[in-house]
């Protein structure tokens, strides 16, 4: 079960009037383009690790936890603090914990999605009992700022969970992740990619996308894998009661709603506010849906994500 959810955005805000000022756009072309009217960018010395414990504090006072009853720590990120060590490690030591095991997950903008999948695995297999889920971001740092055509879609954040395995009395219905489904598609590579690293040039270079054959793949393999959880836990889109989508764009989101027959009502949506924030976009939306009080225990909620590689997936969870 997800025992407690935190969210956290940097402090500097950047509209997109703040953007006009850098590039060729205006706010009324990304708001039609793409929904977003700001996003957040992490501060001078402010590295994903720091954005993912501030995350991670919210989501385990939620929880009512503390450092020593976390095992386990997976982080979802593109943009690591260095090569190597993982953030995983770097957020266990900033929260005091010297036990457990730490380790990233890297599916991009599905890494969140792919991360909570994998730790459902490890808690249902004895390996963790209680583990911090994170997806942290500063893909700012990864942007062209005179590339309108990419600039203007990201920001910077983290959102966490508390995952733990509890027994369910008999007749109650089952809690936490009932169903997931996981994709990739390597073939896809170069229509949404990163021009650098480690192994090719050596820095950390800058995000590529062709944004027309990124839109045109979305919706189908969206509505692909949630179909296939809900077929695997054998309810219907009608059962749902929140859709939490990866926040990339608001037609993207709209379109997989509908093809999927959603009514908007039970669609998150924070792209507007949060751009799109890559591994952290869907833990923010569940934070954000969660404290307004939308979210309430016993919910039937399904997190969905696509991103660069190309990878998708969806987690159906009982709240």
């Amino acid at each position: 079960m997800i025992r407690g959810v935190g969210g956290y955005l940097p402090e500097k805000v950047l509209t997109n009037a703040d953007l006009a000022k850098m590039v060729d756009t205006s706010d009324e072309w990304i708001v039609q383009r793409v929904g977003i009217r700001e996003r957040h960018i992490a501060a001078e010395g402010e590295m994903t690790s720091d954005l993912a414990v501030h995350a991670a504090r919210a989501a385990m006072a939620q929880a009512g936890v503390g450092p020593e009853d976390i095992d386990l720590i997976v982080v979802a990120t593109t943009t690591p603090d260095y090569t190597f060590p993982a953030v995983a490690a770097l957020v266990q030591m900033k929260l005091g914990i010297h036990h457990g095991a730490a380790f990233d997950i890297q599916a991009v903008c599905s890494g969140f999605v792919y991360a909570v999948a994998v730790v459902d695995s490890y808690l249902k297999n004895g390996l963790a009992k209680r583990a911090l889920v994170i997806g942290a971001e500063t893909f700012s740092r990864l942007l062209d700022w005179t590339d309108r055509s990419t600039c203007v879609l990201f920001g910077d954040g983290a959102g966490a969970a508390v995952m733990e395995l509890v027994e369910i009395a008999d007749g109650e219905p089952d809690r936490g992740v009932i169903a997931s489904a996981l994709r990739s598609d390597g073939h896809h590579w170069d229509k949404l990619y990163v021009d650098g690293g480690p192994s090719s040039t050596g820095i950390a270079g800058h995000v590529k996308m062709q944004g027309p054959e990124v839109f045109r793949h979305a919706v189908g393999k969206i509505t692909d894998v949630v179909e296939s959880a809900l077929d695997q836990a054998g309810v219907t889109v009608d059962d749902l009661d929140w859709f939490v989508p990866h926040q990339a764009n608001k037609r993207i989101i709209d379109g997989a709603g509908a093809k999927l027959g959603l009514p908007p009502e039970k669609v998150i949506v924070t792209v507007d506010r949060h751009a799109n924030t890559s591994a952290a976009s869907v833990p923010l939306a569940l934070s954000v849906a969660v404290a307004d009080g939308r979210i309430k225990r016993g919910d039937l909620v399904m997190l969905e994500a696509m991103g660069g590689g190309f990878t998708w997936g969806a987690s159906l969870i009982r709240w």
